[in-house]
């Protein structure tokens, strides 16, 4: 039996050299390895052939505060190199009419992330929000954004449930790519 994602093409986009040689190894171990094609340089710059059903992305985050000196983290972590706006444009140009793009953020930056998309017509379908542990507040936005509407699935997730270690909920999200399961 054939998978449904047997005939998808993966593109990962990245802007840093480092990030690039990382990949190019992981790519190389992958099981994917033939779908997978991966390009440097910057996605609001990049030309695709195609448009998508769904698009990750883990983007800068820091709109304000001190740059770090080191240029790799600096472009990696601000958005001084790619605005949260900028990135919501090019993802509505680049998915399909029903297509989805998912996000990872801070919770504040998220929740302005959210509000930015709402205003361009984008609508939250998916929304989890991450503790480290049951006694720390939400830390991160995991979320999902739809040119379509749909109703909105909240979830909640804690990394660390107790002192014994990594949360149920957490080590079945994780238990097959995270080598520390």
């Amino acid at each position: 039996m054939r998978s449904a994602f047997s005939n998808c093409r993966d593109y990962r986009v990245d802007i840093d050299s480092t990030a690039i040689k990382d990949a190019k190894r992981s790519f190389t171990a992958s099981r994917w390895s033939a779908r997978l094609t991966l390009l440097q340089g910057d996605v609001l710059k990049q030309n695709f052939s195609e448009r998508f059903t769904g698009i990750i992305c883990n983007p800068p985050y820091f709109n304000s505060g001190e740059v770090s000196q080191n240029a790799q983290r600096a472009t990696a972590r601000h958005t001084h190199t790619l605005a949260h706006e900028q990135l919501l444009e090019r993802c509505h140009s680049l998915l399909i009419e029903e297509g989805q793009a998912s996000f990872v953020l801070p919770t504040p930056e998220g929740e302005q992330f959210i509000a930015m998309a709402k205003q361009q017509g984008w609508y939250l379908t998916r929304l989890c929000r991450v503790q480290t542990t049951p006694k720390k507040p939400c830390h991160r936005l995991l979320f999902t954004l739809s040119k379509v509407f749909e109703e909105c699935r909240e979830e909640h997730l804690v990394i660390h449930g107790d002192a014994s270690g990594y949360s149920a909920d957490f080590i079945t999200l994780t238990k097959d790519f995270y080598l520390k399961m």
